[in-house]
């Protein structure tokens, strides 16, 4: 008789073996919870209402979004990048579009860049109220919560008219944009901005010295500068803590270097400072939309570059030659130079990189993204150890994770 073989253990077990303590419970909050936005599963030891321990899994939404691009080309993958963080997609769509111009070796136009720029804040903006909007909602300021999505989805809209699309716009193109703004855009833009200064006024009015609020905010969810970092924190919550990396700061892309503005930072990295980073961000981000529009000057959107930009329609219709120039690229995508790439910008959420390895082909041979939500979900055990289980809803909210980002 053959010997038996080892016992392999199951791999599919509770992130605890056992409670700690005989006077604990180990729960399952999620992945159904609505607090958890998406596939969220935290197992939880508790010690009457306080969280001992923590264990976050970020689940699977089985999208394969990595895999898939391998499949696709260079530009038809770009609705698969939208779907990351599809609260701010256009800023997706700019990051990895700029990945690849850098293998091309393709400087996009002046009046590309300052649209980008704008349409970068401008998604920060949507990804920050919707933030704080939901986190408001779950702990029961209704009226706070309905201000700014009101706000948001006039944002929506108005995105929408140039986009074409209300959340997966699909905008960005290698070597440019899609299209050039509407007629009257701009105007009602501006219209928008001023509104939202009204709207989140009343909101800063309803919560900010709110008693409610504060203890719910204050001294909740807290992590150290130093564990911020170890776990390769980047974004509002490690500018929470103190500490103002901001890529466009410190290592400037787009139009930014010319503009005004400031990094706000918080004090203590928890949930107060995390909601104060992002609304003083939402103010510097209008105040930086306001700028780009005074830079915007007449140009085209695209560069001239046949490898990657379609030709007119005009000219398909009339010349062979653009007819079988827009065919190839439908068909066999453009042809990135072999190499590898990693570019950065700064999401709402942190640091948004596209990491790009090409063959030479017309598809990528590899498309790694580095999503900040999914970097997040390693260290948030830290912030739901020692708290209250009522404060894992704020502190999950502040972190904003987003699930289209996490799957892997």
């Amino acid at each position: 008789m053959n010997a038996p073989g080892p016992v392999i253990a199951n791999p599919v077990r509770p992130a605890f073996d056992k409670a700690s303590r005989e006077d604990t419970v180990i729960v399952s909050i999620g992945p159904s919870h609505p607090a958890t936005h998406g596939t969220i599963q935290i197992f939880a030891e508790l010690d009457g209402e306080r969280i001992l321990r923590a264990d976050v899994h970020c689940g699977y939404l089985h999208r394969g979004f990595e895999k898939e691009c391998e499949d696709h080309t260079w530009h038809n993958l770009i609705p698969y990048v939208d779907r990351l963080n599809y609260c701010s997609p256009l800023i997706n769509d700019f990051a990895y579009c700029e990945a690849v111009e850098k293998m091309m070796g393709i400087g996009i136009t002046r009046r590309a860049v300052i649209l980008r720029t704008l349409l970068s804040e401008y998604s920060r903006l949507c990804d920050h109220i919707t933030c704080i909007a939901a986190s408001l909602m779950e702990l029961g300021a209704m009226t706070a919560f309905l201000y700014l999505v009101m706000i948001r989805d006039y944002m929506y809209e108005h995105i929408a008219d140039l986009t074409g699309a209300r959340v997966t716009h699909s905008y960005g193109r290698i070597g440019g944009l899609a299209r050039d703004l509407p007629e009257g855009w701009l105007a009602r833009l501006e219209e928008i901005l001023v509104q939202s200064d009204d709207f989140l006024g009343r909101a800063h009015g309803l919560v900010d010295r709110n008693r409610i609020f504060i203890d719910r905010m204050r001294d909740v969810g807290v992590i150290s500068q130093s564990d911020a970092l170890s776990y390769g924190y980047t974004g509002p919550i490690l500018r929470s803590t103190g500490l103002p990396v901001d890529l466009r700061k410190d290592t400037p892309y787009l139009a930014y270097a010319e503009l005004d503005f400031e990094v706000p930072v918080g004090i203590k990295g928890d949930n107060y400072d995390r909601y104060y980073v992002r609304m003083c961000e939402i103010d510097e981000s209008i105040h930086m939309i306001r700028q780009c529009v005074d830079l915007l000057e007449p140009g085209p959107i695209n560069v001239d570059d046949r490898r990657c930009v379609f030709p007119e329609k005009t000219r398909v219709y009339g010349e062979i030659e653009s007819l079988i120039n827009h065919f190839k690229i439908v068909m066999e995508g453009p042809r990135v130079p072999a190499g590898e790439v990693y570019s950065a910008h700064e999401g709402p959420n942190g640091e948004l990189g596209f990491y790009l390895v090409s063959t030479g082909e017309g598809t990528p041979w590899k498309v790694h993204c580095r999503a900040p939500s999914f970097v997040h979900v390693g260290g948030t055990h830290l912030m739901l150890e020692g708290g209250q289980l009522a404060d894992l809803v704020p502190t999950f909210g502040m972190i904003n994770m987003i699930g289209g980002e996490c799957d892997r």
